[in-house]
């Protein structure tokens, strides 16, 4: 039997398409443009097979990237981008990046007037067209932290190296101590920007950290602070929250001593603090923040007081 043509695709992307002959609407699973999609082989051509891709048509997949042994009615993890003739297709590489995810990939060349092409892991390279570009001249070898895409308009896979663009808006709901994946994006004098679980902004201070970092390196992070106007301190260990632990020891010490009560507040200033507690206001504040999560204090205008067992204010 003759395969379909592949450029039926674009003519089945509707999703109120309906049979001819029944008049009802069609049903399939909706693959997804630039996602890892589990789709069923419906049938073998010459090309190779041709998936199930619900409104999307039939998709598909190269005969030189079907996993040995595979055949009619599997269903087969695969990748779903536009080839180089705008046409909807599957691959079971992997992609260094999905749409909506941020990656460090490298320039493989440079068109004057479109903008620039990145290794993405794909026989086909990802476009960064020029108005996506940062200031500042870039040359085929250099490596950049971009933000993967969809165009609205081309519906084309496209990254943007204007990454703020692309952060979460949602405010970040870390908690303190929470473990996250962070993509380090520069540094600054402080430390290193690192983007945190693919959506917030983060940073790591030079003075925790015991060596360098590199621009696009993945590691594992925990979330120090989240400020009150959503900037993120980060840690690459728990050292820091065993530190905050022996901290709240230290005030629960001088609290109890002195009768449950304190005229310690956040605007008590550092000399204060150091002198009743032998802490910086930072670590004083991130103790007895913690306290106060446990319900252990109470944190008052004029100060703190401990709770009795039952997590209720001394009176």
């Amino acid at each position: 039997m003759e395969a379909p043509s592949h450029d039926g695709n674009r003519s089945r992307c509707n999703p109120q398409l309906r049979d001819v002959t029944t008049g009802s609407r069609l049903q399939g699973h909706m693959a997804i443009i630039g996602k890892r999609n589990q789709l069923t082989v419906l049938k073998s051509a010459p090309p190779g097979f041709y998936l199930d891709g619900g409104p999307q048509g039939e998709l598909l997949l190269p005969g030189a990237l079907i996993p040995p042994g595979s055949k009619v009615g599997d269903v087969l993890d695969v990748f779903l981008y536009r080839d180089s003739e705008d046409r909807l297709v599957t691959t079971t590489e992997t992609p260094h990046a999905e749409v909506g995810e941020f990656a460090y990939l490298r320039v493989v060349s440079v068109a004057p007037r479109i903008g620039v092409f990145l290794d993405w892991g794909l026989s086909k390279d990802l476009l960064l067209p020029i108005r996506e570009l940062k200031a500042g001249g870039v040359e085929r070898g250099d490596w950049i932290v971009v933000y993967v895409m969809l165009d609205a308009k081309t519906d084309r896979i496209v990254a943007s190296a204007r990454i703020n663009r692309h952060m979460s808006t949602n405010p970040p709901v870390y908690g303190e101590g929470q473990q996250v994946s962070l993509l380090v994006t520069g540094e600054t004098p402080l430390g290193y920007n690192a983007i945190v679980n693919n959506a917030h902004r983060g940073l790591l201070y030079h003075s925790d950290l015991s060596t360098p970092l590199g621009v696009g390196q993945k590691l594992d992070g925990f979330v120090s602070t989240v400020r009150e106007d959503g900037k993120i301190d980060l840690r690459l260990d728990r050292a820091g929250y065993q530190r905050i632990g022996s901290n709240t020891d230290k005030v629960l010490g001088v609290l109890t001593a002195a009768g449950g009560r304190l005229p310690f507040h956040d605007n008590s200033t550092p000399e204060e603090i150091r002198a009743a507690f032998g802490l910086s206001k930072k670590a004083f504040k991130q103790a007895i923040g913690s306290l106060f999560k446990d319900q252990r204090i109470v944190i008052a205008k004029h100060g703190i007081r401990l709770t009795d067992s039952a997590g209720k204010p001394q009176s």
